[in-house]
């Protein structure tokens, strides 16, 4: 019966993945990774065609199964390469190529086997080796399809998840079968007829994964090998156990004895050199992290939380100082943190705590050579091995700071540099579960810490920006106050110079007394512009006529400058009376220096389509066109013996401010003209043409 079951079994796997292997070509796409999987499928079947008609011992079965493993483990390399990522999966490489040769090994074995069917003893210790590479090799290939499915990024496994489940099957169903038949050293018949059934469950799982998937590629995910390495050791060392067992027991006599004092004269011998080697143990750690193990950080999701952490910004955002703790925090899983800043003394101050019990010692600020070693080596600082001594990187040695030694909270220290600058220093608490650092934390504190202190030396520069432009718009607003204070010295001088020869004079006096006025008026307003600060005059824009208040600026000069005024009362600007008469009164004053005795300055004013022109004319000294182009309206530049540039830059920024702007025409030797132009206002009042002069 169990004869019959594996005839027909094997012959239905044999027709199954016959039809598959033919599908398969029928619909070839030309992929490389397609044509291991095409062999697989043909070679399974004539294995199936084997063990049907042959049996499970005979030589050409055992050469097939081989044939069919290799075919299957050559398929998942293909789709593992396709990833392109060589250097995160060299180990996963390596246990390929060591199934690889262990199913060689498999060959060797099922072509010696028959020669010692006549010697039972050699045959049955054959057997039993065959029986465990054909563990070994299901083990192996079981822990590669979980690396394989595992290593996929969630949006790959979709493709392959079909097969990994048919191989799995597969693999998993021959790993029972051996171990059965090593433990139990019997004939496992019954196993072996339904392994055919078996194979053929499978066969519908490949041919949807065909018809879903006509291409197989992967992209690679963080997901870490370590759990499948860990299994594979575990396995090893399990078989070479098992192996050594089986084969004292075949050599029997004194060389079991003598096997087994040179097994423990070896493994102490290892335990004595190794063990009490602080060193060593720490080498061997690294090693076996770099080159067997995937790395503990997931990069790519630690670097994103990382700036999503310290970029946070809103009104409800925690200070810089502490993101920047938590965000280094998180990516160790500290549970707080302290950041110190350094000074350009060297002196580490506490600035900011996030989750720290107890106070904050000042002990940091005195340990200058501290600050400097940091500085110097960028040494990210294990606080449990710098207790026990001295700090030392390369040539570089300090002393252990005694704040260190007296808190045991800390666990790492972080230098965060900028520009090969010392900016500051975060140090961490233990996370929960206590470990030591290792070379992963290093690297990742070391280029955190570097990412961190731009964040900081940003910080820094837009602090000491905002306070040098604090001081810029008080310098401004201060170099405008003097330029009208020197205006008015200036007219003040005048009418005291006028005093000594009219002071008989009652329109004199009259106007004397209006110039006065009209003085304490602007010394009043030029403080209450200081006493605002650095608050932006902001007055609100309105419609209002623009006749009036050219009127009394060409009427406050009369008796110092011919002034003429031209143009149409009704005419209205939207501006802010202040501002507007403020600019004006800086280039009717600029015009008056420019020209000479007796010429008349001319305002004009009237509509320019939906803009007001005011044109301020003088026939004075002019302007060179080089002059006018690039330094006219720059702060401190002036054509005038002892004049301070500032009377055109304040007032193009006040006409600018309004919605306004300042076109300049000026020949030297002829006179200049500077039209204002204004958005126009909307207010009634009747026609008018009206011409004042002196």
């Amino acid at each position: 019966m169990v004869a019959v079951i594996g005839l027909w079994s094997h012959a239905l796997a044999a027709l199954l993945f016959g039809a598959l292997a033919a599908w398969q070509l029928r619909h070839w796409n030309g992929d490389h990774i397609n044509r291991p999987l095409v062999a697989a499928f043909a070679v399974t079947s004539c294995w199936a065609i084997f063990i049907a008609l042959l049996g499970p011992g005979h030589l050409l079965s055992g050469l097939a199964e081989s044939a069919r493993n290799f075919a299957f483990l050559a398929f998942m390399y293909g789709i593992v390469m396709s990833a392109a990522e060589d250097d995160r999966q060299r180990a996963v490489k390596l246990v390929y190529f060591t199934v690889a040769g262990v199913i060689g090994l498999q060959i060797v074995v099922a072509g010696v086997l028959p020669r010692f069917a006549n010697e039972p003893l050699i045959h049955a210790a054959l057997s039993s080796t065959a029986h465990i590479i054909g563990l070994t090799i299901a083990a192996g290939s079981l822990v590669l399809v979980h690396n394989l499915y595992g290593q996929a990024a969630p949006d790959s496994r979709w493709g392959i998840r079909l097969p990994m489940i048919a191989l799995a099957g597969m693999w998993a169903y021959d790993l029972h079968i051996y171990t059965v038949a090593y433990l139990t050293r019997g004939p496992v018949a019954d196993l072996f007829a339904m392994r055919g059934a078996a194979l053929a469950m499978i066969v519908p799982l490949f041919a949807l994964a065909s018809r879903r998937n006509a291409e197989w590629r992967m992209r690679l995910s963080r997901a870490a090998t370590f759990q499948s390495l860990s299994v594979l050791a575990i396995l090893a060392y399990l078989i070479l156990m098992m192996s050594a067992t089986r084969a004292l027991d075949v050599i029997g006599g004194e060389w079991v004895r003598i096997g087994q004092i040179g097994l423990i004269f070896t493994m102490t011998l290892a335990a004595t050199i190794l063990l009490p080697s602080g060193k060593a143990r720490a080498w061997l750690r690294v090693i076996l992290a770099k080159h067997f193990f995937e790395h503990r950080y997931d990069y790519r999701e630690e670097w994103l939380g990382f700036t999503r952490t310290v970029g946070r910004g809103g009104a409800d955002a925690a200070p810089l100082g502490d993101r920047v703790i938590k965000a280094l925090a998180d990516i160790a899983g500290s549970p707080g943190g302290l950041l110190f800043l350094a000074d350009d003394q060297y002196r580490l101050t506490p600035s900011a705590r996030w989750n720290w019990p107890g106070p904050i010692g000042e002990g940091p600020a005195r340990d200058h050579d501290f600050a400097r070693f940091l500085e110097a080596t960028a040494h990210v600082v294990d606080f449990d091995t710098a207790r026990e001594g001295m700090l030392a990187a390369g040539p570089n040695r300090v002393a252990v700071p005694g704040w260190i030694v007296e808190d045991g909270a800390a666990w790492a220290g972080i230098p965060l540099l900028h520009s090969d600058r010392l900016v500051g220093l975060v140090v961490l608490r233990h996370p929960l579960v206590r470990r030591p650092l290792d070379w992963e934390d290093f690297d990742l504190f070391r280029t955190a810490g570097i990412q961190a202190a731009s964040y900081l030396a940003e910080a820094r520069s837009q602090e000491a920006l905002a306070n040098a432009q604090r001081f810029d718009e008080f310098n401004r607003r201060f170099a405008f106050i003097m330029h009208d204070i020197k205006n008015l010295v200036s007219q003040l001088s005048l009418v005291a110079r006028n005093a000594e020869r009219h002071a008989d004079n009652p329109e004199f006096r009259a106007d004397m007394v209006a110039t006065l006025q009209s003085s304490v008026k602007k010394m009043n307003d030029l403080l209450a512009r200081l006493n605002r600060g650095n608050r932006a005059e902001t007055a609100a824009l309105r419609d209002m006529p623009l006749h009036p208040l050219l009127a009394a600026l060409s009427g406050a000069r009369q008796h110092l400058h011919p002034v003429l005024l031209y143009g149409d009362p009704a005419v209205a600007v939207r501006a802010d009376p202040a501002r507007l008469e403020q600019a004006l009164g800086h280039l009717v004053q600029n015009a008056i220096d420019a020209s000479h005795a007796g010429d008349p300055v001319r305002i004009c004013f009237g509509h320019r389509g939906s803009e007001v022109g005011v044109e301020i004319i003088d026939s004075g000294v002019g302007m060179s066109t080089e002059f006018v182009a690039g330094r006219l309206f720059q702060p401190f530049a002036s054509t005038k013996e002892g004049g301070f540039g500032i009377g055109a830059f304040e007032a193009r920024t006040l006409i600018a401010a309004m919605g306004g702007r300042i076109e300049v025409e000026s020949r030297e030797g002829e006179g200049s003209r500077f039209t204002i132009f204004l958005p126009a206002g909307a207010i009634e009042a009747p026609p008018h043409y009206e011409r004042m002069s002196a």
